[in-house]
């Protein structure tokens, strides 16, 4: 059966009959097989398009707070990133830039909007549910390391890989570990570790499951520059050599430069795009 053949029933069984889609000659509307292959051909591309998104967010609105304290954070935000894209949110503080990160990850809900990632729509999920996406698809690098501190290194990075059932978790951290160059380091514990170690933890724990996805919200925010530079080249490295889509929050004109497209957040809007001049 063909693809045209296979959406032609997927539409009767929403209820649609062939002059819905093709029209009627008592609404003046196209008729006829051409214009059923056409519509079959447009709703064909559009499935295409929609499998080549890792992230579709259209009309999302979303304030916080209570009362007189409420604040309008995002406001009509269309996003579309492709899979394997490497895109910047560039912005000043307070202009929306982690919440939409937040938003994308499933960690906020928007008031209005729709939210797909990786070919799912977030918003009709329960908390489990959504936890269960995120462990299997969405890796996230935050600017505070959120290890659990009574955990060692490997055992803080086999913990989402133990939560989504892959086996094998502790051999796949120790693996982890040692791509960031942490083998020595598998067994201390984030109190032993230094700034820069416990963020190279964080991002193996985000690089273990190898999901669709990584996102990083100022991922050296809380580093010195030289440490910084080290964890930015892991992380790029992390997504030219796994294929996964980038999402990275920051400030930094130059870091943004490094990726696909910066897209420039003010004021919970999305200015005009552009392109980067992706450096080395």
């Amino acid at each position: 059966m063909g693809r045209g053949q296979r959406l032609c029933i997927e539409w009767s069984r929403r209820g649609k009959s062939m002059n819905d889609i093709a029209g009627h000659p008592s609404t003046g509307e196209a008729t006829g097989p051409g214009a059923v292959r056409d519509a079959v051909t447009q709703e064909a591309m559009a499935q295409e398009a929609s499998a080549r998104e890792a992230v579709e967010l259209g009309g999302v609105n979303l304030s916080l707070g209570r009362g007189a304290a409420r604040v309008h954070i995002l406001k009509d935000i269309d996003l579309h990133i492709s899979r394997g894209e490497a895109v910047a949110l560039l912005g000043p503080s307070g202009s929306g830039k982690s919440t939409l990160l937040m938003v994308m990850t499933g960690l906020e809900r928007p008031d209005s909007g729709a939210v797909r990632v990786a070919g799912q729509t977030l918003l009709g999920l329960d908390e489990d549910r959504l936890a269960g996406f995120r462990g299997k698809n969405i890796g996230i690098v935050f600017q505070a390391f959120h290890l659990i501190p009574t955990m060692t290194a490997l055992e803080n990075v086999a913990v989402p890989l133990e939560l989504a059932g892959i086996r094998d978790a502790q051999a796949i951290a120790a693996r982890e570990l040692a791509a960031v160059g942490l083998a020595q380091r598998v067994s201390h514990y984030p109190a032993e570790l230094s700034g820069g170690e416990q963020q190279r933890v964080a991002l193996a724990r985000a690089l273990a499951p190898n999901p669709a996805i990584i996102v990083a919200d100022e991922p050296t925010g809380n580093l010195d520059e030289s440490t910084g530079r080290e964890i930015i080249e892991l992380l790029f490295r992390g997504h030219a050599e796994r294929g996964t889509t980038l999402v990275l929050v920051t400030h930094d004109t130059a870091l943004a430069a490094r990726c696909d497209r910066v897209l420039h957040i003010r004021s919970g809007r999305i200015e005009e795009p552009q392109v980067a001049g992706k450096t080395e």
